[in-house]
């Protein structure tokens, strides 16, 4: 079987109704980038498991949290793409919710601005947070949405901020804190 069928080679696609859309529709780019975002998350996920010893004791449950949400973001994926069904729910956000909190108990935040920098799944988990963030202002763009999707990526967001400052204090990182009139360190 060709994994080509030439059907997009005029600049169009068909969504999951079967409406043939064009490339730079407003859905495309929303489930373009919720791909996008699965596949930071991936390299998240491998970059988890071969991070420091503090992260890599904890690897197997935020892999295997990583991995939940990539389920997930292919849902977000066949919902803005018109798939009938419910994609994402009210026990998807409260499952974020919970693993935020049980984060902040063992690493509470620095109440400053902190730079996205620091080791590999930090800044990896930053990157994530930041492509989050363009998804969900592709989603509000649609204006027509789910409100839980909207919520879910709301929510990932802050969990891929805090799971970035989890690995940095369970790594023994410093938080890098920004400074308005910060000096060049030579």
């Amino acid at each position: 079987m060709a994994i080509y069928t030439k059907t997009g080679d005029r600049g169009q696609t068909s969504l999951a109704t079967g409406e043939r859309v064009s490339k730079t529709d407003l859905r495309l780019e929303a489930y373009g980038t919720a791909d996008e975002l699965n596949s930071w998350i991936g390299l998240l996920r491998a970059a988890v498991s071969s991070g420091p010893s503090a992260v890599s004791i904890q690897h197997s449950a935020i892999s295997n949290q990583l991995e939940w949400v990539q389920q997930r973001l292919f849902n977000i994926g066949a919902a803005l793409s018109g798939a009938p069904g419910e994609w994402i729910n009210e026990k998807d956000v409260h499952e974020l919710e919970q693993w935020i909190d049980r984060m902040l108990e063992e690493a509470p935040l620095v109440r400053a601005f902190v730079l996205p920098a620091g080791s590999e799944p930090v800044a990896r988990a930053h990157v994530c947070r930041t492509v989050t963030r363009r998804l969900e202002r592709r989603i509000l763009a649609m204006e027509e949405t789910d409100q839980w999707i909207v919520q879910y990526v709301n929510r990932l967001s802050d969990y891929l901020f805090v799971l970035a400052e989890y690995f940095a204090r369970k790594g023994g990182e410093k938080p890098q804190i920004w400074e308005k009139t910060a000096k060049c360190k030579n």
